[in-house]
């Protein structure tokens, strides 16, 4: 799939490397960045959940922000995330990405902690602070971290009415059938229905549109082999590839989470270090090995990469 606007294929989201105390490993992030290229990502996500973003300081966001797009140099296009609760920081974050070279800007409605939330007039007002501050695509991420609901016709108004938000990532439960609604709803303004959540429910999300998918980092190459066919025409080929990747979709969703893709990362020689900062907990060996285990069956590019 092509990677020029509009944004479509595979965009798996990279982590931040860490050295073994905990501080970011620069070298390691080139590393793993093209890791990910090299295994057919159509483009990057950075400074995501998956990132770790929420462990980072602003100094550093920034010192991941260069390094990444310093050394992608326009390989691919880059998403950047900016979410924050603050309006003008989002907005301010935005435009730094824009500027440092981000093709797309992910952004989280405003949210902190189980409790502060804001209603919609002011979500709708949020995403047109930030959308006034930049010049590229804003992609709304749709997750139930945020806590926040986001139905289809708000979502399908914000993206008629704001002049960069066009792009939906959907990973709550019963995406497609979201998807869908969203599609309809909102006719041409929706430009990327994308799908999320490590490609959980990807042949859903395609079979109701999804145009993209934005995955854990560890195997595009694997997400390739479900989606290329699938735009191909030949759902089938896909279907049969969706069976064989889902067990190793299905341990990273619901027994790794992020750190997947650093265990993978560290296993094929691509970083040093599968650190998680404090307070994450490393994975349990046992869950390590399980993970190593069902991948190895499939043999991505990501266990041969750095040998």
């Amino acid at each position: 799939m092509a990677s020029s606007a509009p944004y479509r294929g595979v965009f798996p989201v990279a982590p931040t490397v860490f050295d073994a105390d905990g501080r970011l490993d620069l070298d390691g992030q080139r590393r793993a960045v093209d890791c990910m290229i090299d295994a057919g990502s159509d483009g990057l996500c950075i400074l995501a959940n998956f990132s770790e973003q929420f462990v980072l300081t602003d100094a550093e966001r920034d010192q991941v922000l260069d390094c990444v797009l310093e050394h992608v140099a326009g390989r691919v296009p880059v998403i950047v995330t900016t979410t924050h609760f603050g309006s003008h920081v989002c907005a301010e974050r935005s435009k730094r990405a824009q500027d440092a070279g981000a093709a797309m800007v992910m952004v989280m409605p405003p949210y902190h902690g189980a409790t502060f939330r804001v209603p919609e007039p002011q979500i709708y007002a949020f995403f047109k602070t930030v959308s006034d501050a930049i010049d590229i695509p804003i992609m709304v991420q749709d997750a139930p971290v945020a806590g926040t609901p986001l139905s289809v016709p708000f979502l399908a108004k914000m993206a008629k009415e704001i002049e960069h938000l066009s792009y939906f990532k959907i990973e709550v439960p019963f995406a497609a059938a979201k998807l869908r609604a969203l599609i309809e709803e909102g006719g041409d303004a929706i430009v990327g229905p994308w799908d999320g959540e490590e490609a959980i429910t990807l042949m859903a999300d395609l079979d109701a549109g999804a145009t993209g998918a934005m995955t854990g980092g560890a195997y595009a190459d694997g997400i390739r082999q479900i989606i290329d066919p699938y735009v191909a025409g030949d759902r089938e080929a896909a279907a049969t590839a969706y069976e064989r990747w889902l067990p190793l979709i299905n341990y990273e969703n619901r027994q790794c989470g992020l750190a997947a893709c650093k265990a993978l990362m560290k296993e094929g020689g691509v970083i040093r270090h599968e650190t998680l900062r404090a307070p994450l907990p490393p994975l349990h060996p046992a869950t390590r090995a399980g993970l190593i285990e069902i991948a190895r069956r499939l043999d991505p590019v990501v266990l041969r990469w750095g040998k």
